[in-house]
């Protein structure tokens, strides 16, 4: 998997940092998390194909994560796209859309598809292949949902020196990689380290949109093997996250360490941060792995 981080900054762009917006690459699929203003100039900036993004997935419906929606849409039009745009997001934005696209996008190239979050439990979302997307709930001042993505499991490699030396058919294979053990003349049964390659473990990246500090989040995302937690405050204005259901540095730190998470990167700061240095040195002293992502970002898990 590979993530690159278009824009990281809270509520409006600054001259340094664009709002929310990230490109995740996954098993050859692309995909696009959230889309703040200024979403499609940062993809240019940073080479990465909008023509093969696949999937758009929008959070919330707050400006700062969908106003470079239709922008986006309009430039793949003009580009003839031709393959289908799945939409993931609240049940309004086909609402807030699909005006926008009738009034800029004359004759759109392309399909438009949407599918509508539900905000009372998690919801899996099936139609990405090969990668298994769930959506989760959580606690912002409009209906809002993280993501989750994971790799689905890989069948091991039979190992070619083992099909040779037991002269493995075709139906031997089959039932070895569907984890059925395989047995000599004797009857002794044939280490399984000696038959098969295992795959790598599958991979995860859970993204954790605007949200109030959600002690219990840590249970949908356990193991996660990279977790972008937003970190609009430091601690010293603990009082004003939980008024304006934020979250900060802290507790980022405090999901991604009971998630037991691989790797903690932090974004959506506030523009009072010039400098994300001390938001990332929170977020150390609790999830050591942890660090403040900037726009352009770009790390490969």
């Amino acid at each position: 998997m590979e993530l690159t981080i278009l824009g990281c900054n809270a509520a409006i762009p600054t001259t340094t940092r664009n709002p929310s917006a990230q490109v995740l690459v996954a098993n050859g699929h692309h995909f696009l998390i959230d889309c703040g203003e200024g979403t499609q100039f940062q993809l240019r900036k940073l080479h990465v194909s909008f023509m093969r993004i696949e999937a758009v997935f929008i959070s919330h419906m707050h400006g700062d994560h969908v106003f470079g929606l239709i922008g986006l849409l309009s430039t793949m039009s003009l580009f003839n796209r031709s393959s289908p745009l799945l939409l993931v997001g609240p049940p309004d934005l086909q609402s807030y859309i699909a005006p926008l696209i009738d009034k800029f996008c004359d004759n759109v190239t392309f399909e438009v598809r949407y599918h509508p979050l539900r905000f009372d439990k998690p919801e899996v979302i099936q139609q990405i292949k090969s990668i298994n997307v769930k959506s989760i709930p959580i606690r912002h001042r409009v209906d809002t949902c993280g993501f989750l993505f994971r790799e689905l499991p890989k069948e091991p490699n039979v190992k070619k020196s083992a099909i040779y030396k037991y002269g493995l058919s075709i139906a031997d294979i089959v039932s070895i990689k569907n984890g059925h053990p395989l047995f000599d003349p004797s009857g002794e049964e044939i280490p399984r380290s000696e038959l098969v390659k295992e795959a790598a473990p599958p991979k995860s990246y859970a993204y954790i949109s605007d949200t109030a500090y959600l002690p219990d989040l840590h249970n949908e995302l356990t193991d996660v093997s990279l977790l972008y937690h937003e970190a609009t405050f430091m601690s010293d204005l603990n009082d004003l996250a939980a008024k304006t259901l934020h979250s900060t540095a802290r507790q980022a730190a405090l999901v991604a360490k009971a998630a037991n998470a691989g790797k903690l990167i932090i974004g959506h700061f506030s523009s009072r941060y010039d400098n994300t240095d001390a938001l990332e040195a929170e977020a150390q002293q609790v999830f050591l792995n942890s660090t403040a992502v900037y726009d352009g970002f770009k790390i490969v898990f």
